[in-house]
């Protein structure tokens, strides 16, 4: 593989995924990346390339570690609200509920919405 280009493995189903992919990292759309899915425990896209500095020195690899800051909120949210939609997640019961050791340390009144909109008064690291 020539440095900057695409590694990794898409299945056939999903070839048009690869296809914007690469796109991306042609028109400059992305510097670089990676992306993974897993269906019924099967991986079924495991993609990566491009470069992994803005002065294309470093090829982004399979094992390349980045900050992904907030990025997975919107994935949370979204997997919340289905959940929420099919009856199996409440927002408005405790936390608790269905995860009971998440009471400790006084935590036991911490309702899933308050999680979800970053109001449950946790602190986001424990300093030394």
């Amino acid at each position: 593989m020539a440095d900057g280009e695409v590694g990794g493995i898409a299945d056939e189903r999903f070839a048009a995924v690869r296809e914007q992919f690469e796109r991306n990292l042609k028109d400059g759309t992305d510097l670089g990346a990676s992306f993974c899915v897993t269906r019924e425990g099967e991986t079924v896209i495991d993609l990566w390339g491009g470069w992994a500095d803005a002065e294309h020195t470093r090829p982004w690899e399979r094992d390349t570690i980045v900050n992904v800051y907030s990025t997975t909120k919107t994935m949370t949210a979204l997997t919340a609200l289905w959940l929420a939609d099919q009856g199996k997640l409440d927002f408005d019961a405790p936390v608790a509920e269905c995860w009971p050791e998440f009471a400790a340390e006084g935590k036991g009144g911490v309702k899933v919405s308050h999680l979800m909109s970053h109001a449950a008064g946790l602190p986001g690291w424990i300093e030394p």
